[in-house]
């Protein structure tokens, strides 16, 4: 499929002409356009890098959320000192608006192009496909490759391009095949929408949780743990914050909690389909000559409790949450600070019913999801993730779940986007990828419905008619875990959190050691009206310690002196709004109390 694009003058709106000649308007923001232009961009960098270094190797190249990335085989130490002479080489490319061109050959053939460039990488992929198969192939200019599009017609559709990052990447992503070089890269339409871009990736380096949570003392990472991270304890109180913030809003929705074991024994993950279907992410033991694993989820658990007593229609809508410490075996290349880590705090929650609340069962946790994100000014978008190849269950089970999810979603008005084949193996799912400030989206919420665990457990009600039936399960999560949730709060907030939320609220600031009986005195009064307070100590001058407060984020100093502690009030300094004047502490409460503490 060739996509040819035309940039409207002063916007990115696009014409897409598809391989049947017929041609569409589109947006560079939605799909295909998108992948096809950062999909072509990926060519032209593997074009640069033969013409400059001809005995490189080239593995894949493709588009992904942010831009597109290529794996190269180099025989010399590649490093980002070498993107200046390849990005002058793509831009000739790009001049010479070179046709992309389509065509199939047959695999000998295929393969008889390849081996005269030596590509052995695309050759080793050339050979799993079928003998009888036509292969797709891509050429602009000298440049071949293996490749099944789209694209865009001509390489001077792009306009401009990065070169961001170099990173080692094993083929095929298998630890015992040969690391290569990952190129990664960004491409738009336009300059100014690059420069917004990458504008975007320098603030986004300046809100880095990782930075950010050393900085203002939230967790460590140490090499003794990788993936397990340290809560210090600044960090603890906001961790406990959110927490109870979860705990009130699940108390009034009519969640009781419990609290299930970190491992439990081989049998009960073989019965939920864990040992068959999730064996490589989780970690086994051994225990009195028995198989153990450590739980990287909380559902098998939650249907041990619930099968502990007979249950009866009348105990439905059954809503149990727990807030449950999980292990998942992550490759080591994959662990980021917070946001993908080997342990984590999941705010499960598992919800029983008959077949007739489905609907309003989801849409109720849909609402709740809703007005969590919305207290925390997130926008999000949804996405309907439908059955994987890895499943369990029957297809009639599986279009009941579907179906069911399409049906809430529509009964809510929420626009969505089939993402297919992304369901869990049990069941399809709602997700809910939050936007934060920098417009980039996470995946947090997710709302699973589940026909196959109660079956595999031989969980049963007595329904009204006195007979016994097989409950329906919701999975779900709000925050997703309370450790990805705060890396992505603190970049959202850049370490600038709401008052409510902020481990410090108040710093007090004596301007010498002589007014510390006057600030110890303040900080009691203010911790006894349940503020989260500090004084600052030390024997610096006043301009020092106001930076440093300023540093850790924190939203209020209050500066006293001679004549503040003479009128028994305070000097009050608001981070990013600069001094707000004397106050009584009885003004200085209700303007805290004005932003809802």
């Amino acid at each position: 499929m060739l996509i040819k694009i035309f940039s409207e003058k002063g916007n990115d709106r696009m014409k897409i002409k598809m391989s049947d000649g017929s041609v569409r308007e589109a947006d560079f923001a939605k799909e295909p356009g998108r992948s096809a232009f950062r999909h072509t961009t990926a060519h032209i960098l593997a074009q640069a890098v033969k013409r400059l270094y001809p005995n490189t190797k080239c593995a894949i190249g493709p588009s992904i959320a942010d831009g597109f990335y290529y794996d190269f085989d180099f025989d010399f130490r590649f490093s980002e000192e070498n993107f200046a002479e390849i990005e002058a080489e793509m831009k000739k490319i790009v001049k010479e608006n070179l046709q992309l061109k389509h065509f199939t050959a047959d695999r000998d053939k295929a393969m008889k192009a390849l081996e005269e460039r030596n590509e052995t990488y695309k050759i080793e992929l050339l050979k799993e496909l079928p003998k009888d198969a036509q292969i797709s192939f891509y050429q602009q200019g000298e440049y071949l490759e293996l490749c099944a599009g789209p694209h865009v017609a001509y390489t001077s559709a792009i306009k401009a391009f990065k070169l961001l990052s170099v990173a080692g990447a094993y083929w095929r992503g298998n630890e015992n095949n040969k690391m290569l070089t990952r190129i990664y890269g960004t491409s738009f339409p336009s300059e100014e929408l690059l420069t917004e871009y990458l504008n975007r990736l320098e603030e986004a380096k300046k809100r880095d949780h990782r930075k950010l949570g050393k900085e203002l003392g939230l967790f460590a990472l140490f090499e003794e743990g990788p993936g397990f991270p340290f809560f210090l304890p600044k960090g603890m109180l906001l961790k406990n914050l959110l927490i109870d913030y979860w705990r009130k809003l699940h108390a009034r929705e009519g969640y009781v909690e419990i609290s299930t074991p970190v491992m439990l024994n081989r049998h009960l993950w073989e019965t939920s389909g864990h040992w068959e279907h999730y064996m490589d992410k989780m970690y086994t033991t051994s225990i009195d000559g028995a198989d153990f694993a450590i739980k990287p989820m909380s559902c098998p658990g939650g249907m041990l409790v619930y099968k502990m007593e007979p249950r009866s229609y009348r105990d439905f809508p059954m809503r149990i949450s727990e807030l449950g410490l999980i292990h998942r075996n992550e490759k080591s290349g994959t662990l980021h600070g917070l946001m993908r880590v080997r342990c984590c705090t999941q705010d499960d929650a598992h919800i029983f019913m008959t077949p007739e609340q489905i609907q309003d069962e989801i849409k109720r946790v849909a609402r709740l999801i809703d007005e969590v994100y919305s207290d925390f000014g997130f926008q999000y978008h949804v996405e309907l993730s439908t059955r994987p190849k890895n499943s369990i269950g029957s297809d009639e089970d599986w279009e009941l779940a579907t179906n069911g999810l399409k049906s809430a979603l529509d009964d809510l008005n929420l626009p969505y986007v089939i993402n297919e084949g992304d369901g869990a193996f049990y069941g399809p799912k709602i997700d809910f990828h939050l936007e934060d400030s920098l417009k980039r989206t996470w995946q947090c919420g997710t709302i699973q419905l589940d026909f196959q665990l109660p079956q595999r457990f031989d969980a049963e009600y007595t329904g009204e008619d006195g007979k016994k039936h097989r409950p329906i399960m919701i999975h779900r999560v709000v925050f997703g875990s309370i450790e990805r949730f705060i890396g992505i709060l603190i970049e959202h907030f850049a370490g600038k959190f709401p008052l409510w939320l902020s481990p410090v609220q108040i710093k007090i600031l004596p301007i010498s050691d002589k007014f510390l009986d006057y600030a110890n005195k303040l900080e009691n009064d203010l911790k006894s009206e349940g503020l989260r307070c500090e004084v600052d100590k030390r024997s610096e001058k006043i301009g020092c310690k106001i930076r440093t407060a300023q540093l850790e984020k924190i939203p209020y100093m209050l500066i006293i002196g001679e004549k503040e502690a003479n009128a028994d009030n305070v000097s009050v300094r608001k981070l990013d709004a600069g001094d707000l004047g004397s106050m009584s502490i009885k003004q200085l409460l209700e303007v805290l109390r004005g932003e809802g503490i």
